[in-house]
């Protein structure tokens, strides 16, 4: 099990990226989990639906069951948000996970970035940029550099600056990058 990160402004083509890339990654015959990050309050349950009114009356745990899928509602009540390390080993074994969104953490990850979004690249300010995804290089980046529309070259990108579990949740654990690869610098 192998974990990278996708990162970048809100705007910056996450979704249509992963959307482009996952079926490529299946297509090869891995099994590839997402892991997202939500920075306000969601809700994937609605009022008048059993399991909210369990959540609701103060149940801890609801699991939600059908013969296509299962969901596990965790009710946080008042407990502090999970770090990246524990979230990850809550996931079922697959070949690779994406992550998208805990910017800041230090784990592999990869940048996008669009120029017609208007914002500085975060890599300058990011921990463990193992390439970029962009239609504007910067100047003086001596990384790995794919553009958004090379959805073949993305997926290899991502699956190069992908690192094991064990190694990542060290990582994290630790507050402290890979040892063993250090990001790109850039020139200059």
């Amino acid at each position: 099990m192998k974990v990278v990160g996708l990162a970048g402004w809100s705007g910056a083509g996450k979704t249509t990226l992963l959307t482009r890339v996952l079926p490529l990654l299946t297509a090869r015959g891995l099994k590839v989990s997402t892991l997202k990050h939500a920075h306000h309050a969601f809700d994937i349950d609605h009022p008048g639906k059993d399991s909210f009114e369990h959540r609701a009356a103060g149940a801890g745990e609801v699991l939600i069951v059908s013969g296509r899928r299962w969901a596990l509602l965790h009710e946080l009540r008042g407990e502090a948000e999970p770090r990246l390390a524990e979230l990850l080993g809550k996931l079922a074994p697959c070949d690779l996970v994406i992550v998208e969104g805990f910017k800041r953490a230090v784990h592999p990850k990869v940048e996008i970035s669009r120029a017609a979004n208007g914002k500085p690249f975060l890599y300058p300010e990011m921990t463990d940029v193992r390439g970029l995804i962009c239609d504007l290089p910067p100047t003086g980046w001596a990384g790995p550099l794919v553009h958004p529309d090379e959805i073949e070259a993305a997926a290899a990108l991502l699956l190069a600056a992908a690192a094991p579990l064990a190694a990542v949740q060290d990582a994290l654990r630790a507050d402290r990058p890979l040892a063993h690869e250090a990001p790109p610098q850039p020139v200059g």
